[in-house]
């Protein structure tokens, strides 16, 4: 085992990270979220053992022996974004990082073009005294070296292989003979899989994270923060808010909640206030450790008298799990985003389910790179849902499962769940269980 990974491997321990999924009825506690100080240390060794190990793995497979990523302060390209130790918040004026595979089995070579290095996981290779112009420094470094590809962040596929500004471009290519800008090709396969692929130490941690998640929509759709015929769907929005403040967290998107209640033309939000009787929907993530959370979890409001959501409303829930597990199990090798869905979609309809599927990868963005699964505007194949699923990747199970509630005159509800797990090369884990019953509150 390498030397950084007892030091997250422990930490994963502190955190909690359970080896199986918890069940998701708030019995259990969440982990506590670490001081910040022993988040940069996590951070970083992830950091090191990540960049020992997947950068040269995907160079290697893609044929690519050189890439070039640059970025500028407050305009940040997501791959270098996520290579910055845990001090360096941002691209400092212009950051330029640069990996070289000399081949013949010789280590991957990874400097930054910088007066500062990065921690000591990227060391500078720039001393603006003997040579001012940074573009000619970088120039330099490539001459030198003489790579046959040249990978830079530009790509019309996905934002996440596009971080090289238009400006940067043109300096860049304005700094290389010709013949060097025949070598240019786009790093696609690089940053994608950068980004995609978690590490075994992220995939040890992520459970804790989203047990953190989980506790807070526990304690939202519960007595302690809704009270019926006073607390409305923003005043629930807001306490989420206002949670994730406190623990010291931030998240990725505003938290949505929705009522659903029989004769209303859908979910009702805003001013709502909520009452006896209502289903509740949530949409929900937090940002920790630089990894995220999507959730879509529900909760029932107990009418007087009632002790669990009626029988409707809970086969709209089960309709939705077995649409899930109808997804999940198209986690297979060499299947596609678009295959998936197709396949899922084809299954569900012959068990009579209406399906709407969209789910998609996730870890350090939210909607993050890899594979997308559906989009809920669009149920059939797209550009990106053509890329391949790979080892070790994280995804958000995001769906629903329109079913007719008879206690509610047989109107259709959409029944939205969303949970998030990974994919090891052959099957789906759920990180921290998926939702069967409803929070129920009252």
């Amino acid at each position: 085992m390498r030397r950084t990974l007892p030091l997250l491997l422990s930490a994963a321990m502190l955190m909690g990270a359970a080896p199986a999924p918890r069940a998701l009825d708030g019995a259990q506690p969440a982990p506590a979220v670490l001081p910040l100080r022993a988040q940069a240390a996590l951070i970083d060794a992830d950091l090191k053992d990540r960049l020992d190990t997947i950068v040269p793995k995907l160079m290697r497979d893609a044929g690519i022996d050189m890439w070039v990523l640059v970025a500028r302060e407050y305009m940040e390209d997501p791959v270098v974004d996520t290579m910055l130790d845990a001090r360096s918040l941002h691209a400092r004026r212009r950051t330029i990082i640069v990996f070289y595979d000399p081949g013949a089995g010789k280590p991957i070579e990874r400097l930054t073009v910088s007066r500062y290095g990065l921690a000591g996981l990227i060391p500078p290779a720039w001393k603006p005294e003997e040579q001012p112009d940074q573009w000619k420094a970088l120039a330099g470094i490539i001459l030198q070296r003489n790579p046959k590809k040249i990978a830079l962040d530009v790509s019309p596929l996905t934002a996440f292989a596009d971080g090289l500004t238009h400006g940067q471009y043109e300096e860049l290519t304005a700094a290389l003979p010709p013949e060097y800008q025949q070598r240019i090709v786009s790093a696609e396969p690089l940053a994608i899989g950068w980004l995609e692929t978690r590490s075994a130490a992220q995939l040890k941690v992520y459970p804790g994270i989203l047990a953190i998640a989980h506790s807070i929509i526990t304690e939202a759709f519960s007595s302690a923060v809704v009270k019926p015929g006073v607390t409305t769907t923003a005043d629930v929005q807001w306490w989420m808010r206002q949670k994730i403040a406190a623990l010291g967290l931030t998240t990725w998107f505003h938290p949505s909640i929705d009522a659903f209640r029989p004769g209303a033309p859908g979910g009702l939000d805003g001013d709502t206030v909520i009452q006896p009787g209502d289903m509740l929907w949530c949409d929900f993530g937090i940002t920790y450790m630089r990894l995220n959370t999507d959730t879509q979890q529900l909760a029932y409001v107990l009418k007087p008298g009632e002790t669990d959501a009626p029988a409707g409303l809970k086969k709209g829930l089960a309709t939705a799990n077995r649409l899930q597990d109808i997804l999940i199990a198209q986690y297979r090798p060499g299947a596609t985003g678009n295959s998936m869905l197709a396949a899922a979609r084809k299954q569900a309809l012959s068990e009579g389910i209406v399906p709407s599927i969209y789910s998609h990868p996730i870890g350090y963005a939210g909607h993050a790179a890899g594979a997308p699964i559906g989009f809920w505007d669009n149920q059939g194949s797209t550009p990106m849902g053509d890329w391949p699923l790979h080892p070790d990747t994280g995804f958000s199970i995001e769906l629903n499962a329109t079913v007719a509630v008879p206690e509610w005159g047989g109107a259709k509800v959409p029944f939205r769940l969303e949970d998030d797990g990974w994919y090891d090369g052959q099957r789906f884990h759920w990180l921290d269980g998926q939702q069967k019953r409803f929070h129920l509150i009252g």
